[in-house]
């Protein structure tokens, strides 16, 4: 299935998946798309296969969870950013990696520790790696939405798009 290929219905389900794909059933979701729970899921299952649903995963409160340090990396990479994203994700307190398509800095890397420590063997590992830390920052809070181009607009106006009970 081609991105552009994503009709109202699959942007729909989408939307509804991005705000809390754990609590919304099959039926949830066709009853605030106006479709059936079996198109639901035939149109998850395509999604799934396609690679436009990757996974699902938890947004996690690190802070909460006891990881009081929350650092985010911007680094320069030698020659292939790819290799070095996938042996960076690999480390210990590595969470999230992205590689970046333009400007010189093309690697950003976030990290969550209990303490110094941790920050101290991350930012050690990612330079025995080569990897060049332009910069790192630590985060104190964090805003997160879906991405609202997917099916806001298709939820029936009578859909609670909140979380179901």
């Amino acid at each position: 299935m081609e991105p552009e290929a994503l009709d109202s219905t699959d942007r729909a389900i989408l939307h509804l998946l991005q705000q809390d794909a754990r609590n919304y059933t099959n039926a949830d979701i066709a009853d605030d798309v106006g479709v059936s729970a079996t198109t639901v899921r035939n149109r998850i299952r395509d999604m799934e296969e396609s690679g436009i649903i990757n996974g699902y995963a938890p947004n996690i409160d690190y802070d909460e969870a006891g990881f009081d340090l929350h650092v985010l990396y911007q680094c320069e990479t030698p020659d292939e950013t790819e290799d070095a994203a996938e042996a960076v994700i690999e480390m210990d307190g590595v969470v999230h990696v992205r590689k970046m398509l333009t400007g010189r800095l093309d690697l950003l890397v976030e990290a969550v520790g209990t303490g110094v420590d941790d920050v101290e063997r991350i930012t050690r590992e990612l330079e025995e790696m080569d990897v060049d830390i332009a910069d790192s920052n630590i985060a104190s809070q964090e805003f997160w939405q879906p991405f609202d181009h997917f099916g806001a607009e298709y939820v029936e106006e009578s859909g609670d798009t909140t979380r179901p009970d």
